[in-house]
């Protein structure tokens, strides 16, 4: 009787110890493939990294790029779009470029595309940092970016740091500094609004069934109708299309509105053409030259919750954002 009091005992004086364990941010890694992170048990979003594979087309298209999803408040479903289904070369929490062009020592000038990665890819090639905490977590990785030869061209550093908002809601710090790889005298990023930059991508319900119910909240316009979009091109180069501090997109999937904030920074490489997509899918891009010695750095923000957001709101949040 004795020894079964004991271990009682020590089962009763652990279990404070194993439920703090569950308790705030920690990560849970499928080796190879991806991690997720949890808070408090519940799963809230997912880097997807596993190594491009070329033993089948469907399998390269699965495996071309990393990516990161987030989760809805319920832990069991996806917000965000993975591969497969329509349009799939929008992915989740994603950042590349379509049109890179890459000049080597040499003078020899070529292109890169790794938004849409036909021939060029992009590839994890290890965690930098990777930490959760009470209030927070942090994620940095490395990854190389191929040109259509398999060379890398860019080396980059991505950094996201992980936190929950009021109303079931979380927030998406995004970083990013890419590097010129050896052999080259300069890369250009370049590309469209649409294939670009840093974007977006809500899930896969919304292009199949919600997206006439999609609308988008704008700086100085606010509400516009629900369907309607506005993209920069030559022809509408102006202040609803560049430069916007922030842009909130409104989309319905599992039943359910969310709202997703999408913060921009004056620091940021400018000019910023902005696009919308009403499937879901937002975001912007920058030209800018990568160079010896001088890398190019992004920093954004998202901040994704449950319900309507309003204009002020949103003006609230981006003013927090630049501030710090």
């Amino acid at each position: 009787m004795k020894s079964i009091l004991s271990v009682l005992g020590l089962l009763c004086s652990l279990a404070p110890l194993l439920a703090a364990a569950d308790e705030g941010f920690t990560w849970v890694d499928e080796p190879g493939k991806y991690t997720d992170l949890l808070h408090n048990g519940r799963k809230v979003a997912r880097y997807v990294y596993e190594r491009i594979d070329e033993s089948t087309p469907a399998r390269r298209d699965e495996t071309y790029k990393p990516f990161h999803h987030l989760y809805d408040p319920s832990g069991e479903a996806f917000l965000t779009k993975g591969p497969g289904g329509k349009f799939p070369h929008h992915r989740g929490i994603f950042y590349g470029f379509n049109k890179c062009r890459l000049v080597g020592a040499d003078g020899k000038e070529s292109a890169a595309d790794t938004w849409h990665c036909k021939k060029a890819h992009q590839t994890h090639e290890k965690f930098l940092t990777q930490e959760g905490g009470a209030d927070h977590a942090v994620q940095r990785v490395a990854i190389d970016w191929h040109d259509d030869t398999g060379r890398v061209f860019l080396r980059e550093e991505r950094g996201l740091v992980f936190s929950l908002v009021p109303g079931d809601g979380i927030r998406v710090d995004f970083s990013s500094t890419v590097t010129l790889a050896d052999g080259l005298s300069k890369v250009t990023l370049d590309g469209d609004p649409q294939h670009a930059g840093f974007q977006f991508r809500a899930s896969g319900e919304v292009a199949d069934t919600t997206s006439k119910q999609t609308y988008y909240v704008r700086p100085v316009t606010g509400k516009d109708a629900p369907g309607k979009t506005i993209n920069w091109d030559a022809k509408h180069d102006n202040e609803q299309t560049t430069n916007l501090p922030w842009k909130v997109m409104s989309f319905l999937t599992g039943g359910r509105r969310y709202s997703a904030a999408y913060l921009d920074r004056p620091d940021n490489p400018k000019p910023a053409r902005f696009s919308e997509r009403d499937y879901g899918r937002f975001g912007s891009y920058f030209v800018s030259e990568v160079l010896p010695g001088q890398p190019v750095s992004v920093h954004y923000r998202l901040v994704i919750r449950p319900g309507e957001m309003e204009s002020s709101e949103a003006e609230s949040l981006s003013r927090q954002f630049v501030s710090e």
